[in-house]
């Protein structure tokens, strides 16, 4: 398959993603297999510190100012990322299909200036495998409710959490043999089982 993979874990709110990624690392831990794992925004000091400032429930900044910031906070974390390119697997929590996700299809910033940034930032770097976690409305409510923390992203108006989906859904659809769409309504043990199967294939 792939030879040290990129994979990353996407998602709405309430999703999923962020356990399974979770658990991926356990289980490559428990195997003693070579990996680093990373967040965004997040994943080193500097992109923790951007990280707090998106979130925060008292920002208020402009839709391309988001953009700008998690964009920042992905420069910060290039060099960690090239670092180990193609020497570990890399496992990340969000990246550039959430950008697309949410600051074009949720909040309608030009595709063309999200594509031109994310180009120069990453150059030839390639994800191999997106786990693409999908929720119905009604247990996305259900699961914000039981957060004991909430961020500024958690906050948004259910229509835009369904546009960012709708835009998730398109981007797999490019490329199905690269994506594979969990449904987190189902049992988590068996979509546990049913990753876990298949980051057997890339190891």
């Amino acid at each position: 398959m792939y030879k040290k993979p990129v994979i990353v874990f996407e998602g709405i709110e309430g999703s999923g993603k962020s356990h399974h990624s979770k658990n991926v690392a356990k289980y490559l831990k428990r195997k003693k297999i070579d990996f680093v794992k990373l967040r965004e925004p997040g994943g080193n000091p500097n992109s923790e510190k951007i990280r707090k400032l998106i979130l925060n429930q008292k920002t208020n900044f402009n839709k391309v100012t988001d953009l700008l910031l998690y964009l920042a906070a992905r420069s910060e974390n290039i060099i960690l990322i090239k670092k180990y390119y193609k020497k570990k697997i890399i496992l990340i929590d969000r990246f550039t299909d959430s950008t697309i996700a949410y600051q074009h299809y949720g909040f309608g910033v030009n595709l063309k200036l999200i594509n031109y940034i994310n180009d120069y930032l990453l150059k030839d770097f390639k994800v191999d495998y997106t786990f693409l976690n999908t929720v119905n409305k009604k247990n996305m409510i259900k699961r914000l409710n039981q957060r004991k923390l909430l961020n500024r992203y958690d906050k948004f108006h259910n229509n835009f959490y369904q546009k960012v989906q709708r835009g998730f859904l398109k981007l797999a659809n490019k490329s199905k043999n690269k994506y594979m769409i969990i449904d987190s309504n189902k049992d988590l043990n068996f979509n546990e089982n049913k990753i876990i199967q298949k980051i057997k294939q890339f190891t």
